[in-house]
């Protein structure tokens, strides 16, 4: 069957770019700057689910996101999370947290939420990929 996204997580995330391991998420949430790796590999719900090659490689691709992801949206605060109580398939979180959003200091979960525009949406994803692709093509 091979692997196959969760439909909350499709739902709720747009599509950016795929790296070697994971597929690059945009959440749907304009109130904070918020990206999801999601290793494509099928029936993994834990890092220790992954090959010792796969765990080493999604490290390396959380710090080249988390780096890139930084340097673009400039946080107070960015916050690496992998939760997994709602959705069991493994994704890691990214999330941008700036002094003074809308749920600063406390966790986005259950804070409010607000979708980009189709405008919106589209320009930030333009701008992750091509910032992500261009370390790829390196």
């Amino acid at each position: 069957m091979g692997f196959q996204l969760d439909r909350r997580l499709e739902n709720d995330s747009m599509h950016v770019t795929d790296l070697r391991l994971c597929m690059i998420r945009l959440m749907n949430n304009k109130n904070f700057p918020w990206l999801l790796l999601v290793p494509q590999r099928e029936d993994v719900s834990e890092w220790i689910d992954l090959s010792r090659e796969d765990q080493h490689q999604l490290s390396d691709e959380i710090a080249i996101v988390s780096h890139l992801f930084q340097a673009l949206v400039t946080p107070t605060k960015l916050n690496i999370a992998a939760l997994g109580n709602q959705v069991p398939q493994l994704h890691i979180h990214l999330i941008a947290r700036y002094k003074g959003d809308k749920a600063w200091p406390n966790p986005v979960w259950g804070a409010a939420s607000e979708e980009y525009s189709e405008e919106e949406s589209r320009r930030f994803i333009y701008d992750l990929k091509t910032a992500i692709d261009s370390v790829q093509a390196a």
